[in-house]
């Protein structure tokens, strides 16, 4: 089933439209990524999904209720992390967790949350006031957790975590996955979003350029796998040989490197053989397109890389749009 649903969602503000179209399915227990550039309409995505702003046209809704008619009901299934949290300078982590389990009319024991988090019991007794900033952050975090919620919204989790706390926060998240959550995580450091997420969605101009598997996206685009072969020099007409290998996307050469682009297990063999019958063979590794790669290419490309005028939906990925 799914537990969020996108339909036709277009937002516009004073004549510019911020969101337009977006019609996306996310099905229970999956973890979706949520990316795109700053002023790509992620924000009001997600504000119109728990009603804090209003549609211009079309819905959303969340485990089948409508996001703004029934947008209480869905706060009550929902654990939020939003960009911009604000704590209350005054109060203790403690005091932050103890209001949202009183809030929500859970049992949580707080001080488990916050531990799990990376907080000890001398930070929770510390006014948020004196918190830096990734403390700030795992708080927010632990509030979020609170009363098990159905559905995890973490806008930029990341802000201010040091890497054991980016780390935290991956662990934190595969596990509300394993425990049945949906979880709909929106960031720009793209490996936390590639390390956890199932799926993901590209915004690009209030529009969805791509969704599915990270996988998928990149067979899509055709990109392959780079492989980067080590050689004692680059002699002539070595180059046009690698190019003319069938497969083969892409050949750049540096003064002991050949980064050659292949699509498909025979161009990469072909690839490595042509450098040693060419006598300057010394080794190799291979390097798998990243999401960034990908992102890239939905991004500063524009948002149709294949030029064929449609957003890709990546058939490998589940709930289709």
């Amino acid at each position: 089933m799914s537990a969020i649903e996108f339909d036709g969602l277009s937002k516009s503000y004073g004549g510019v439209t911020a969101v337009e179209e977006l019609s996306l399915s996310v099905e229970e227990g999956e973890v979706f990524g949520f990316l795109g550039p700053n002023g790509a309409g992620k924000s009001t995505t997600i504000n119109a999904m728990l009603d804090f702003t209003t549609p211009t046209s079309g819905a959303v809704r969340v485990f089948g209720h409508d996001a703004q008619r029934e947008s209480l009901a869905i706060r009550r299934r929902a654990g939020l992390l939003l960009e911009g949290y604000g704590a209350y300078p005054e109060l203790t982590g403690r005091e932050h967790v103890e209001h949202a389990i009183e809030t929500k009319g859970a049992d949580d024991d707080p001080d488990t949350l916050l531990r799990r988090v990376g907080l000890d019991t001398e930070a929770a007794d510390r006014r948020a006031g004196t918190y830096s900033k990734g403390m700030r952050q795992r708080m927010a975090i632990a509030v979020a957790l609170v009363g098990e919620p159905d559905l995890l919204v973490l806008d930029e989790p990341s802000t201010g975590l040091d890497p054991n706390g980016a780390r935290a926060l991956r662990e934190i998240v595969r596990e509300e996955s394993a425990r049945g959550a949906t979880v709909f995580f929106s960031s720009h450091i793209l490996e936390q979003v590639e390390a956890v997420a199932d799926r993901i969605g590209i915004l690009l101009d209030g529009r969805l350029s791509a969704v599915g598997e990270v996988g998928a996206l990149r067979d899509d685009l055709g990109t392959g796998t780079t492989v980067e072969i080590r050689v004692s020099g680059v002699p002539d007409g070595l180059l046009d040989r690698l190019r003319s290998i069938a497969g083969v996307r892409e050949v750049e050469a540096g003064e002991e490197t050949l980064s050659v682009v292949c699509h498909g297990g025979e161009a990469k063999l072909r690839a490595l053989e042509v450098a040693a019958d060419a006598g300057v063979y010394r080794d190799f590794h291979l390097r798998e397109t990243s999401l960034q790669d990908v992102f890239s290419a939905y991004t500063e490309a524009g948002a149709d890389p294949r030029g064929d005028g449609d957003s890709v939906e990546a058939s490998a990925g589940a709930g289709e749009a």
